[in-house]
């Protein structure tokens, strides 16, 4: 093995935003040296990093060069240059998950069709290469559109039920894609080291909030039949390896009425889908990461306690400097940590920090979860 630890290894991480963050805590507990890149000057991650460089993570050469320090690669963001990453590849670096894993995930057309050449269920779907060909092609209302690249935190994602919506979007490649009735949205993230070690962590169940589109609360484990659950956990290690990625993957996936799961989208990296697992797992998704792009033996996924992970976002009305009013009640109440990203500046249903609840009781840990989520605010000062 290695010496990762109290060593001149050197990890690097595209992307200094929460995820990264959050990842440095354990880099940090095992002392790896972490180099990170982040185009803003006040990445998150800033604070906690060995080595800190400002720049384009879309940009060849400010990748390229960035990876030439570094023994191992990895990101907590999919919108990086994939010919930079190959190019070191082939200079003998180390990226997990690899370029070619993170080509078929970037394009949500290329990761669409992969699941239907990998036969792997998911809702029908067309891609077109602009919103105003979908209105030509004369389709049924309402549907499901999403850009082919860019997307997250619910944008680049609108449910479409007229051709007037079809106008008022941004004309770049994307996809039409069929409304699932559904019962849950469900995630399970997969673990695999560089070995072939894999391991799936429980089933979560997601709750969004009906206008940003966004992941309100992550309940863990999933208020589900334990049939549908083994089912879940089945589809998301078939699609791991499909993908034959090292690090995470979180499968979000839709429970169809009929109890069928259907793979919505996958990330190649730890997901708000498992922040949960900060407090509630044995081993913490972040601390999971670790062991396996630097292949360590994967950690325990079982859950520890019930838990119950709240976002915290910019409400609506309210930019500038951020103010987490009310965080002083919250702390009172039992089994609540609150966890802050770091970014200075608040803005309408940007994601500023989350929130865990545990209980032995999931039904309790989900009412003080709705607790939490009417008492704090994050505003502007």
């Amino acid at each position: 093995m290695k010496n990762y630890f109290s060593s001149p290894f050197k990890l690097g991480i595209l992307g200094g935003g929460q995820l990264g963050k959050m990842m440095l805590y354990d880099t940090r507990k095992y002392d790896i040296q972490t180099y990170v890149l982040d185009p803003s000057p006040e990445a998150p991650c800033r604070i906690a990093c060995d080595h800190f460089e400002q720049g384009s993570l879309m940009d060849y050469e400010t990748v390229y060069n960035f990876g030439k320090q570094v023994d191992v690669l990895t990101f907590e963001i999919e919108t990086v240059n994939i010919e930079a990453l190959e190019a070191l590849e082939k200079e003998g670096v180390d990226i997990f998950p690899s370029a070619n894993t993170l080509r078929k995930i970037q394009d949500k057309g290329v990761q669409k069709q992969f699941y239907v050449d990998q036969d792997i269920p998911t809702a029908s779907f067309k891609i077109y290469t602009n919103a105003l060909a979908i209105k030509e092609d004369a389709p049924v209302y309402p549907f499901i559109w999403k850009s082919c690249q860019g997307g997250y935190d619910g944008k680049g994602v609108a449910v479409i039920r007229s051709a007037q919506d079809l106008e008022s979007l941004a004309q770049v490649p994307c996809i039409k894609e069929t409304m699932i009735p559904f019962k849950n949205e469900l995630a399970v993230i997969v673990a695999r080291n560089v070995s072939g070690e894999v391991k799936t962590y429980p089933v979560v169940e997601m709750e969004f909030h009906p206008e940003a589109n966004q992941v309100e609360y992550v309940i863990c484990p999933a208020r589900i039949d334990e049939g549908v659950a083994q089912k879940a956990r089945d589809v998301a290690a078939r699609v791991s390896k499909a993908f034959e990625h090292v690090g995470l993957l979180a499968v979000e996936m839709f429970q169809t009425q009929d109890d069928e799961i259907l793979v919505n989208e996958v990330a190649p990296r730890p997901h708000n889908s498992g922040h949960y697992s900060i407090e509630g797992s044995y081993t913490n998704q972040f601390e999971q990461q670790l062991r396996a792009i630097l292949n360590l033996p994967l950690g325990k996924t079982e859950s520890k306690v019930g838990a119950v992970m709240v976002n915290l976002v910019g409400e609506e009305q309210y930019q500038g400097a951020v103010l987490y009013k009310n965080i002083d009640k919250i702390m009172q109440m039992e089994g609540v940590t609150p966890h802050i990203y770091g970014k200075k500046e608040t803005r309408p249903f940007r994601k500023m920090g989350h929130v865990t609840i545990v209980h032995k009781d999931i039904s309790k840990a989900r009412k003080i979860a709705e607790e939490v989520k009417k008492t704090i605010r994050v505003i502007a000062i």
